[in-house]
Parts: C-alpha cells; structure tokens; sequence
C-alpha cells in the first residue's frame, strides 16, 4: 500500500489532490443492487478515511446503484453492476487531510471483494520550479 506523505516537494504545491480509484471485482451482488447498503457504505468510508461529509446522494439504476457521497475536502463514488459482480469506486480528495486508501480499501471490504485493481493519480497544480 502507498502511503501519502507531505514532503518539502508539496510545499511549492498550489492545489493538493489525491485521487484513489479503482475496480472491484466478485462482489456480492445483493450488496451490489441495495441503494441503502452502499450509501451507508459510502457514509463510513467518509469517516474511515477521516473526511467531513456534506451529502450523499443515491440511484437504483437497474439492476445496478450509483452513489456519490460529497465530502467538504471532494468526493467518494460507488457505480455498481450486480450482473457481472462488479464495482468501481473513485476517492479523490483535495488538500492533506484525510486518507483516501483508508476510503478505499474500506469499501473493498464491504462490498466482498474477490480481488481489485486500485490506482493513484496526484491532481496537484504544482508551481514550476525556478530553480
């Protein structure tokens, strides 16, 4: 797992961004298909990963369920297709608070996983070095 660590590099950083994300695969597709379940999954996930929730908002789409759980510091998604037994999830967070991998690997264990793929990606505005 990697961790993320403030370093001197980040200093020069006008905008912090990580984002975390990736494909969940032989999920339990009951927990697949229940809008309530995975918003409340989402709602600990926030707080897992240590971040202020503002909102949560969730769809049944046949037979599968998209949720977004706004956080003050961006967003949690969950996008669901039960027929296949599969999941993506995005954890992408603006500034140093919190930890997106804890975010993550949290709804990894709800949702049952077999095995995933997880990625990371820095959405920082990095001021060019002059120097």
């Amino acid at each position: 797992m990697v961790r993320i660590m403030v370093t001197l590099t980040q200093l020069r950083n006008k905008v912090i961004g990580h984002h975390v994300y990736g494909e969940l695969y032989g999920c339990d597709p009951d927990l697949l298909s229940n809008e309530e379940y995975l918003a409340r999954v989402v709602k600990e996930a926030a707080e897992i990963g240590g971040f202020t929730l503002l909102d949560v908002k969730a769809w049944k789409i046949n037979p599968g369920v998209s949720v977004v759980g706004i956080v003050l510091e961006s967003h949690i998604t969950i996008h669901t297709w039960p027929e296949y037994e599969f999941a993506s999830v995005d954890v992408y967070t603006c500034g140093s608070r919190g930890d997106p991998y804890k975010s993550f690997n949290y709804i990894v264990e709800k949702l049952r996983a077999k095995y995933y793929k997880v990625r990371y990606s820095s959405r920082n505005y990095e001021e060019k070095d002059e120097g």
